[in-house]
């Protein structure tokens, strides 16, 4: 559970970072930041895999840069369910999409697979 709270806590840090970074992404209200940092994560889990293999010759043929497409319009629906979340265009959603995402590939970084902040220790062996 506490994986799970973390791991939504770090997508809508994504989110409020791209509208403050993206100009045409305005979030009002930290219960819309959370709503669609939680909305987003079963979007991406429901239909974005459907919308991959649905354009899987799309992703194949441009070396998989349409799944940025993918990501901006997965952004652009969940932006389309809250009121007090808007994206003005595709370019916004393209450049909030790219902001999300990094934002969760850099706290995975800090995150281990069970969810939990990990420390790492290697130890050298003496012979």
């Amino acid at each position: 559970m506490a994986g799970f709270i973390l791991r939504l806590l770090i997508v809508a840090l994504g989110l409020w970072l791209a509208s403050e970074l993206v100009p045409g992404i305005q979030v009002t209200g930290v219960g819309t930041l959370l709503g669609a940092a939680l909305l987003l994560g079963v979007v991406n889990a429901v239909v974005r895999p459907v919308l991959i293999i649905l354009t899987l010759p799309a992703a194949i043929f441009t070396l998989g840069l349409f799944l940025l497409v993918i990501n901006a319009a997965m952004l652009g629906l969940v932006a389309w369910a809250f009121d007090n979340f808007t994206i003005t265009g595709f370019w916004a959603a393209l450049f909030g999409a790219i902001v999300v995402s990094i934002t969760g590939w850099l706290a995975s970084y800090f995150i281990g697979p069970r969810g939990r902040v990990e420390i790492i220790v290697a130890r050298q062996r003496r012979y």
